[in-house]
């Protein structure tokens, strides 16, 4: 079984150790401010470089290149046991906190979803706040595209491995001849983003450590805050601007802001047809709930109405889940209607979660052709993104995914329900997971904190998490028996 399955051992057991790397920067943060978290670090560190180790060591002789199966396999283990790690020193340094809330707290950092269970967060330590965050920025465009980047130095391919996770349905499309250079160049535009935005947040009002904070979520599009108002702590019209603006370039393809890069020209984005939808739909719901809004005098103009809307409905459908307000107070409709904004409004290429944008409108021009063939049994209709044809293949995978995310949802949702959860609670948490959203409605909404669910439901939320992230059929790949077999 090692010898099989040896090059996913060997990779998966470097990647640990780098991992292992990163908790470095908190533990030499918690040294520096004494804020009395080093020794959960000390043993964090330790814990994570040995598995590391072993994985790496048992494996040593193994360098072929990984199979397409093999491929599915190290991503499944990666977002599911970095977590494990990852949730070390929450584990080791908050004694109250079990093991299911810490995995749970790590899924939902490394997966950029921000939904939390922990509470006091304006008194944490400096180092366990800064941990949470970085996760999320590790996480928001993804561990994967990092390790492809360096794994080729050490004598690895990555094609197959980026292939198994990139998102949205055009899994094939390059922007740069090699791979490497395409993960690199991804690294290079984030980073660069996420610089502009801490500066920003800085200027707008933040203290350098929250602004540095704030902008790893804002850029992974998570959702974890310092603080347990999450940014409503700030009450700042300033703060809230940057943050929608950076979340907006957050959930559009990073490919798109690559080439806009590259090309030293923004004519780039006139031409990404998903942004368009993307920036489209998310002002028609900003103005369509402010209109809906104003008739129960919940703020006291029109303008006021329009900043809190217009905030939430970007901070959900882009997946980041800031809160400035308690939207719980908003009619059912309007809370239902910004929680659907997650499901489909990210672009395919972001940090975001959903099934994304691109994958939304071919659907709707699907059902479009299926009604004019209807109307027209021997017409010749295609279905058309831009300026492209759809192949067929791309649409049947579409359907397919559509199929098994309804599924899953439904499927999650009653069993949340058979363990005697009110069928909102349950429902949205499900839908804000599956979504990587962060926070629900009713019970998890964003005046709480998912701490209210047992742990078998946390688990279901858990596995909500990964499955999102993953897009789902890269987990359930795994449950095939023909996957197991040689």
């Amino acid at each position: 079984m090692i010898d099989r399955f040896a090059p996913v051992l060997h990779i998966l057991g470097i990647l640990i150790i780098g991992f292992g790397g990163l908790m470095l920067l908190p533990l030499g943060l918690s040294w520096l401010t004494a804020d009395g978290a080093h020794s959960a670090y000390d043993e964090a560190v330790l814990i994570t470089l040995a598995a590391g180790g072993l994985l790496t060591f048992t494996a040593r002789h193994q360098k072929r290149e990984m199979r397409v199966r093999e491929s599915f396999l190290l991503v499944a283990l990666i977002w599911a046991l970095l977590p494990a790690f990852g949730a070390l020193p929450l584990y080791l340094h908050i004694r109250e906190l079990s093991w299911t809330d810490a995995y749970f707290e790590a899924v939902s950092g490394l997966t950029a979803t921000g939904a939390t269970v922990l509470s006091g967060l304006d008194h944490l330590p400096l180092s366990i706040n800064f941990w949470r965050t970085f996760m999320h920025w590790v996480g928001g465009l993804g561990v994967v595209v990092l390790a492809v980047a360096i794994l080729p130095l050490l004598g690895f391919g990555g094609r197959s491995m980026l292939k198994a996770e990139t998102p949205g349905p055009m899994k094939d499309s390059k922007i740069t001849p090699r791979l490497t250079e395409t993960a690199k160049g991804l690294w290079v535009v984030y980073v660069i983003l996420t610089t502009a935005c801490g500066i920003s947040l800085y200027h707008a009002g933040m203290s350098p450590w929250d602004a540095m904070m704030h902008a790893f979520s804002v850029m992974g599009l998570g959702g974890f805050s310092t603080k347990d108002a999450s940014l409503g702590h700030f009450d700042s019209l300033e703060i809230e601007i940057v943050v929608t603006f950076f979340a907006l370039l957050a959930g559009i393809n990073y490919s798109t802001h690559f080439l806009a890069l590259s090309k030293r020209s923004l004519r780039v984005y006139r031409f990404d047809v998903e942004a368009h939808y993307f920036l489209g739909f998310l002002a028609f719901s900003s103005l369509a709930l402010t209109l809906y809004l104003m008739p129960d005098g919940i703020y006291e103009d029109f303008l006021t109405t329009f900043r809190y809307v217009a905030f939430h409905s970007v901070s959900l459908a882009t997946s980041l889940g800031f809160a400035t307000t308690d939207y719980a107070q908003w009619p059912l409709f309007a809370q239902l209607w910004i929680l659907f904004l997650g499901s489909f409004v990210a672009c395919s290429g972001s940090a975001g979660g959903g099934i994304k944008m691109m994958r939304a409108v071919i659907l709707y021009k699907q059902v479009f052709r299926e009604l004019m063939r209807a109307m027209h049994p021997h017409g010749l209709q295609s279905v058309r993104f831009g300026t492209s044809i759809v192949p067929d293949h791309v649409l049947h995978s579409i359907l397919g995914f559509l199929f098994i995310y309804v599924v899953s949802i439904v499927s999650l949702t009653l069993l949340m329900v058979a363990t005697r959860l009110d069928v909102i609670t349950a429902f949205s948490a499900v839908v804000a997971c599956i979504n990587n959203t962060g926070p629900g409605l009713n019970l998890v909404g964003p005046a709480t904190t998912y701490e209210v669910l047992s742990d078998f439901q946390t688990w279901i939320c858990t596995w909500a998490m990964l499955l999102g992230r993953l897009e789902i059929f890269t987990l359930l790949v795994l449950l095939m028996p023909a996957f197991w077999r040689r």
